[in-house]
Parts: C-alpha cells; sequence; structure tokens
C-alpha cells in the first residue's frame, strides 16, 4: 500500500506544468495546469484575496484563498456553463442599462443582438 504524506512546497511546484496569473483588485487569480500522479492534467483555480486587519502599526495582512480543480472530462460543461452565465449577465446589463437610457423618439430602436453577435463573446475552445 502507498504511504500518503504531505508534499513540500518544492513538490507541490513541480507539479505545475503552466501557470497564469490575472489581478483583480486586491484578489488575484491563479490558473494552473498541474499533473496527477498518473500524469494526467488538470486545471487549478486558485482565488487569493489579501485581507487587512487592524490600522496603523497593529495592522496584519493576510491572504484567504479559495480552489477549484477541474479535470478534462469535466471542461466542457464549465465552459458551457461559464459561458451562459456571462452571457446572462451581459444581457442583464444591458436590458437595465437600456431601462435607463431611453432613446430619443426620433431615433430609430437599436437592434437587438442576434444570435451570431452573442456568440462573439464565446470561448473558442476545442477539446
Amino acid at each position: 500500500m502507498e504511504e500518503y504524506r504531505r508534499k513540500t512546497a518544492d513538490e507541490i511546484e513541480k507539479d505545475v506544468v503552466f501557470s497564469h496569473a490575472i489581478k483583480a483588485g486586491k484578489r488575484i487569480y491563479y490558473m494552473d495546469v498541474r499533473k496527477t500522479r498518473k500524469d494526467e492534467m488538470y486545471l487549478s483555480i486558485t482565488e487569493s484575496k489579501k485581507i487587512t486587519t487592524g490600522e496603523g502599526e497593529d495592522s496584519k495582512v493576510s491572504f484567504e484563498k479559495h480552489k477549484i480543480f477541474l479535470y478534462r472530462e469535466d471542461f466542457s460543461n464549465f465552459i458551457d456553463g461559464l459561458t451562459r452565465t456571462i452571457r446572462f449577465i451581459h444581457e442583464a446589463e444591458k436590458a437595465e442599462s437600456d431601462a435607463y437610457s431611453p432613446e430619443p423618439a426620433d431615433q430609430e430602436p437599436a437592434d437587438e443582438p442576434t444570435e451570431e453577435h452573442l456568440q462573439q463573446d464565446d470561448f473558442k475552445i476545442e477539446f
């Protein structure tokens, strides 16, 4: 039976075959491609949020981290769900924006987005 032991930080870094960081305000999103023991690749997404407590010299900085592990067999469903969710947000924000910005009476209403237009925001990823 194989023994289980915690990996050191150096061993964990060796598992990363590709990494990309996205800075977003107080958050950083890390997209790491890692390998399993069977050499199968998967995506590890980590959200790291800077938390400052206290003020002045008594302030302390820490980082709150959340991870998602996404395996190859789930990529298509994940991308589909993410695309649908992003599309919904864009459409909802456009509808909300249009509700507060009425067009002048003498102007033709803008064309509604077509399916072709909506697909421009889709991710072009093939598996």
